[in-house]
């Protein structure tokens, strides 16, 4: 049963819904602007600078204050979300009211594309970049990568399945026919496997390219990843709170994945130089 919504709550998310592809074009470069900073800044001040014979904990104490924070916020962020899935209160009412708005106003031009968009973040395009970029990694002796960047992205597939079954919300009501799709909705897999996916991939990129290419593939994993979740919601694949629990639950896996791969990393910088 859905709860009744009052109107100006339901004013509120037709407006968001008729205003949702601006709203993504805006948020778009801000949210670049704002990869690009941060990573700028975690490369000045929170990258380990340790010597290399000092212990991997204190070598390692800013990034993982930081990376335990954004953990930390994730985690409550998901489970702020995962609160509000019950179509019978407010919350879950005002997530079909605006996906119902997204549906009535979003043009069948921007529809079409992306409904190409969001094939980026398919678990079969996901499966393909997962073995070829092992495979890569394999060739070029980078045995540890290889196994931390498939462990990641099996790891969160394996993790969003469980979270499906345990929520089993239902999808929302499509007005369009572009795109079909079975199983539970909250949260969703495209976001946190885009999130992972692209994420790590940045990550190893980090690791493997010269310092000019690290904002660019920062930036680039950060537009992949929003905007297949975006595509979820326009497509009416996904209600808004599915997917900002999986970008929730993505950063959170992607954020214990990078840094068990820099507690190993600096670890093996120990045992090397001990």
């Amino acid at each position: 049963m859905q709860a009744d919504i009052d109107p100006a709550t339901l004013a509120l998310a037709s407006e968001f819904g008729r205003l949702g592809l601006l709203a993504y074009f805006v948020t778009l470069p801000l949210l670049l602007a704002a990869a690009a900073a941060l990573w700028l800044a975690a490369r000045r001040w929170v990258w380990p600078h340790g010597k290399p014979g000092q212990p991997t904990a204190l070598r390692l104490a800013l990034p993982l204050a930081v990376g335990v924070a954004v953990l930390v916020a994730a985690v409550w962020a998901f489970a702020e979300l995962a609160e509000g899935v019950d179509a019978a209160n407010a919350f879950g009412a005002f997530d079909a009211a605006l996906s119902a708005a997204i549906g009535r106003n979003l043009p069948v031009g921007a529809l079409r594309a992306f409904a190409g968009l969001t094939h980026l973040g398919d678990p079969v395009t996901l499966t393909v970049l997962c073995v070829a970029v092992a495979g890569t990694l394999l060739a070029r002796g980078r045995r540890r990568l290889a196994l931390a960047w498939v462990l990641a992205v099996a790891g969160n597939a394996l993790l969003n399945v469980a979270l499906k079954g345990v929520f089993g919300r239902v999808r929302p009501l499509r007005l369009h026919g572009l795109d079909q799709v079975a199983g539970w909705s909250f949260p969703s897999g495209h976001s946190s496997g885009s999130v992972v996916a692209y994420g790590m991939l940045a990550y190893v990129l980090v690791r493997t390219l010269p310092t000019r290419w690290h904002v660019p593939v920062v930036m680039l994993a950060t537009a992949l990843a929003f905007s297949v979740g975006c595509s979820r919601i326009f497509l009416q694949l996904h209600y808004a709170s599915d997917v900002a629990a999986g970008f929730a639950s993505g950063m959170t896996w992607l954020t214990i994945c990078i840094l068990a791969c820099e507690w190993n990393r600096a670890g093996a910088g120990v045992a090397r130089t001990g």
